[in-house]
C-alpha cells in the first residue's frame, strides 16, 4: 500500500512496507528527488534502519549470555506498518513487535514513523518505545537516497556536499574496512566535498557532529538540505561498481542514532559503540529534516 501526502509545492509517496518514504516530487520544478530503487544498483530508495545501524562484527552480536544473529541495518525496513493517522499533509505509520522478532532481538517495542510536509522541506520523526521490564538497546538510523544528477543536461560531477559542522564540537572522520568502523581523525576543517566517481570507493563517508549537509548543484543549485542537528553520526554514500569504475547515479544523506561496529567490539549489545539505551516505558524521539531545492 502506498500513502499519499501533498501541499502546494510537494507531492510525496511512502510505501507502508518499512514506512519507507519513496518518492518525492516538487510541483513547480517538476524534478523528482528520490532514487527509484532500481535493483540494477541498489533496490531500495529510503529504508529505516532498527534496531541496528551498519553491520555487526560477524553479523552476530551478544546479550544476557545469548548469541543472536542480525543482518545488515535490522529488519525494520522489511515490516508492514499500519497507518495510525493521515492528514492530506502528514501520515504517522506504527508497528508493534507482538513477539515476531525475539529470535532475533529479544525485545519488545513500538516504532512510530512521522512524514510531515511543511512547504518545501519533510520532517520525519521516529518514536521507539520500550515495552519490556528492562532497559533496552537500540540504535536506530535514516537512509534516504536522492537522484544524482537531478537534470538530464547534468552529470554527478556538477553537484557538491556542503557541510554544517555542530557547534562547539569535534567532528570525527570514520571509514570502513569489512564493513567494520575505523577512527580515520579528526575533521573540524571539512566545509565542501565535490561529488566524483572514486568518492565511494572506499564504501560510505562517515563523520560525527554534523548539523546538516546540502547537496547541490552547481548549474542550476537544485538539491536539498538535510538537517539532523543532535543526531551523533552521518553517513555519506553511493553504491560504487569496481569493474565500471563507477558511482550509482543517487547519493544517500544517512543521519543516523549508531554507527556499525567497530574491529574491536566486545560483541556485546550493551558495550556496542554509539549504542543508545531506553528505560523501561521511555520513548526515544529524534526527528530530521529534508528540503527540496
Amino acid at each position: 500500500m502506498t500513502i499519499v501526502i501533498e501541499n502546494e509545492l510537494l507531492k510525496v509517496e511512502i510505501a507502508s512496507s518499512g514506512a519507507e518514504l519513496r518518492k518525492v516530487k516538487h510541483k513547480k520544478t517538476e524534478l523528482d528527488y528520490m532514487w527509484t530503487g532500481d535493483k540494477a544498483y541498489w533496490g531500495r530508495v529510503s529504508p529505516v534502519l532498527f534496531p541496528i545501524v551498519g553491520r555487526l562484527k560477524d553479523d552476530k552480536y551478544e546479550l544476557n549470555g545469548k548469541t543472536y544473529e542480525m543482518s545488515q541495518h535490522g529488519f525494520l525496513r522489511d515490516v508492514i506498518f499500519e497507518v495510525a493517522e493521515q492528514t492530506s499533509t502528514a501520515v504517522t505509520f506504527v508497528v508493534e513487535s507482538g513477539g515476531r522478532f525475539l529470535d532475533v532481538y529479544p525485545y519488545e517495542f513500538k516504532a512510530l514513523i512521522h512524514y510531515k510536509l511543511k512547504e518545501d522541506s519533510l520532517a520525519v520523526g521516529w518514536e521507539i518505545v520500550n515495552e519490556n521490564n528492562e532497559e533496552m538497546y537500540f540504535s536506530i538510523g535514516a537512509h534516504p537516497a536522492f537522484n544524482v544528477p537531478l537534470a538530464e543536461n547534468e552529470t554527478a560531477a556538477d553537484y557538491t556536499l556542503y557541510f554544517t559542522p555542530a557547534e562547539n564540537q569535534s567532528v570525527t572522520e570514520y571509514e570502513l574496512k569489512d564493513a567494520l568502523i575505523h577512527e580515520k581523525g579528526n575533521a573540524n576543517d571539512i566545509n565542501a566535498i565535490q561529488i566524483k566517481d572514486s568518492l565511494f570507493e572506499k564504501d560510505a563517508l562517515i563523520y560525527s557532529h554534523i548539523d546538516s549537509i546540502k547537496l547541490a548543484s552547481n548549474l542550476s543549485n537544485h538539491g536539498v538540505e538535510v538537517r539532523f542537528a543532535n543526531f551523533p553520526y552521518v553517513g555519506i554514500w553511493s553504491n560504487y561498481s569496481k569493474t565500471e569504475g563507477k558511482m550509482a547515479p543517487f547519493v544517500c544523506i544517512e543521519p543516523w542514532y549508531g554507527i556499525a561496529d567497530t574491529f574491536n567490539t566486545t560483541g556485546k549489545l550493551n558495550e556496542k559503540f554509539g549504542i543508545n539505551k531506553l528505560e523501561t516505558g521511555e520513548t526515544f524521539q529524534a526527528e530530521y529534516e529534508v528540503r527540496f531545492i
